[in-house]
């Protein structure tokens, strides 16, 4: 086992194998820690309370949506995404299947090779990875990311050229307000999460019919 100091940020390991990426995924299990794998790159990150909690956030707010628009939605929270044979591998702050919840509704483990990605993933970046990130999940086929660095909510969505592009709008949520979606990720920490959800929920039942 890899010992990580608490006030490391990230630690990178150079010439990894494959098969060294899952022993030290299992070793590790569910240890503060996220790890991503390109190509024989593997990156260890700790994760901080700000990062936490703003993920946490974010996809409570997604989870209250859904339930409000009545959208049946699979929740991956941060499961790792890998695909051997692309050689590639990550945790998403949280992760959703949205347009294939069916596909996945009830499985205990998910397969890269088989499976559909999920329709979303968050990705909460206040410390910047070493890696290239983006570049995992498009590989990976994700084909829309919310991207958050503490300040400002992003919508990335992959284009026919397996590149992220900046819209202003969800593939999966199209009638959603997203610069009005985006102040309520931005309030966190302004009043508590029980009152911020409740102003949410009013905001939801403001809107017109989806």
């Amino acid at each position: 086992m890899i010992a990580v100091p608490e006030q490391a940020q990230r630690i990178v390991l150079h010439s990894v194998s494959w098969q060294g990426y899952e022993t030290l995924l299992r070793e590790i299990g569910d240890r503060h820690l996220r790890l991503t794998y390109d190509n024989g790159e593997l990156e260890f990150r700790t994760l901080s309370f700000g990062h936490e909690n703003a993920g946490e956030w974010i996809g409570r707010l997604i989870f209250f949506l859904a339930v409000q628009w009545n959208i049946p939605v699979c929740s991956g929270g941060s499961t790792t995404l890998k695909m051997a044979i692309r050689q590639k591998g990550l945790e998403p702050d949280k992760c959703f299947w949205i347009e294939h919840e069916q596909d996945v509704r009830g499985r205990k483990d998910w397969d890269g090779e088989s499976d559909p990605p999920p329709d979303l993933a968050i990705e909460v970046d206040m410390t910047r990875s070493s890696l290239n990130r983006l570049g995992i999940y498009a590989d990976l086929g994700v084909p829309e990311i919310w991207r958050y660095d503490g300040r400002q909510l992003r919508v990335m969505i992959l284009n026919a050229s397996r590149k992220y592009v900046e819209r202003s709008k969800s593939r999966v949520f199209p009638t959603l307000p997203m610069k009005d979606f985006a102040r309520f990720v931005e309030k966190l920490g302004s009043e508590d999460e029980v009152q911020l959800i409740r102003t949410f929920n009013e905001w939801l039942e403001s809107l017109p019919a989806k």
